[in-house]
């Protein structure tokens, strides 16, 4: 009797696609992460985004608090816009004015947030949002630590004041508050399509058709 090895056939290494956890409702990421200088540049554009919004705000409470402190409104673009001095001991848009120590330990959590992500960022959207959002929580928070009436509940310099003044319309905000308001839609628009900072794109596969 020949008692030589049995050939069973080749085995299979291919997945299985009816297996439970290949379902066509599974999201799939695509995309590896950019490295090195793809990834380099990524960055810059949030530091350079940051650091400009960041400057603006800045000169604009300095010229503000130097020429509109104790003066009316002025009225610009027929009503649309109105410039006045308001000090915000509150969040964004002159809202919570009674919680000025937790807006500063917010404001200084989203900066060291933003800055652990930074080295891992490969996404061109969410650099220009995260720069944004770094600019606003950065400049309000200068305001915090620095502006009176103590150091970590500082009021925050707001501004502008759309279609009325005194925020009857709409609340009174700054640079930073429109920074952190215009990166944080782009960020949601890029979560919405699948975006992640780091890169990756996640997708759910479509539906095969039946034969």
């Amino acid at each position: 009797m020949d008692n030589g090895p049995v050939d069973n056939g080749p085995v299979s290494t291919e997945r299985d696609d009816d297996s439970p956890d290949s379902g066509p409702d599974d999201q799939v990421r695509e995309g590896a992460p950019e490295r090195g200088g793809l990834g380099r540049k990524r960055g810059l554009i949030l530091v350079v985004a940051a650091l400009l919004v960041y400057a603006a705000d800045l000169v604009t409470k300095i010229i503000v608090t130097a020429s509109l402190a104790g003066e009316a409104p002025i009225r610009l673009l027929g009503g649309a816009v109105y410039l006045q001095l308001v000090r915000n001991p509150g969040a964004a848009f002159s809202m919570a004015t009674g919680m000025t120590w937790l807006f500063t330990l917010i404001a200084a959590g989203v900066v060291v947030a933003i800055i652990w992500i930074l080295p891992k960022l490969r996404s061109t959207g969410w650099a220009l949002g995260l720069g944004l959002v770094l600019a606003g929580a950065m400049g309000n928070l200068t305001d915090r630590i620095f502006r009176a009436p103590a150091v970590f509940q500082g009021h925050v310099v707001d501004f502008v004041s759309v279609f009325a003044p005194d925020g009857d319309f709409f609340p009174v905000f700054n640079v930073a508050d429109a920074g952190i308001s215009v990166g944080g839609v782009l960020i949601v628009v890029m979560a919405l399509l699948g975006r992640d900072y780091d890169g990756t794109i996640t997708r759910k596969p479509r539906k095969e058709e039946d034969a």
